[in-house]
């Protein structure tokens, strides 16, 4: 396909405009978990999950934003509602390591359309995320191992409740830096 100009394929635009509904989604998600940890008392962990939802919400935007420079549209679809009772801990980070799992499947199916498609400019784009579903999927991970290893001791998982509580949102600007 000889393309001259930064306007994606109809069918890019679709799919980037369904990660956007995406990152929205993982956004509701992370705020339902944080409401859930809110209700069982474990502030950090809420306050973690908070975190990462505005996080997921700076992604949305970064879409959202993209689409828009490229000349083509912004379509804004339902967003499913996430669910909202977990078993315990555990069983909430398990879903977020599937989740960012999933998320990174779908990032790695965009980056394929664009160099199928010859898009460098969102080869460009989508390389940022490709490294930061890396962190997503680390930082899952490492707490996931953490309240593995502790188990049923209440004392551990005080001590990573403290620990969750001390994470803050770091804004990212529009250059996919943060800052």
């Amino acid at each position: 396909m000889e393309r001259g100009d930064l306007m994606p394929s109809p069918k890019m635009i679709e799919e980037l405009n369904l990660q956007l509904n995406r990152e929205l989604y993982s956004s509701y998600l992370y705020l339902s978990m944080s409401v859930y940890f809110s209700g069982k008392g474990l502030a950090g962990f809420a306050n973690w999950m908070r975190v990462q939802a505005q996080e997921e919400l700076t992604h949305a935007m970064k879409f959202f934003d993209y689409i828009l420079k490229t000349g083509a549209s912004v379509r804004l679809l339902p967003i499913e509602a996430p669910p909202s009772e977990w078993t315990n801990p555990l069983a909430v980070f398990q879903e977020t390591l599937r989740h960012e799992q999933k998320v990174t499947s779908y990032i790695n199916n965009l980056m394929d359309l664009a160099i199928g498609e010859k898009d460098y400019a969102t080869v460009n784009f989508l390389q940022w995320f490709v490294s930061e579903q890396v962190e997503e999927e680390e930082n899952a991970r490492n707490i996931l191992d953490r309240l593995s290893l502790a188990g049923e001791d209440r004392g551990l998982l005080f001590i990573l409740d403290q620990e969750l509580g001390k994470r803050v949102f770091v804004a990212q600007n529009q250059d996919n830096k943060e800052g």
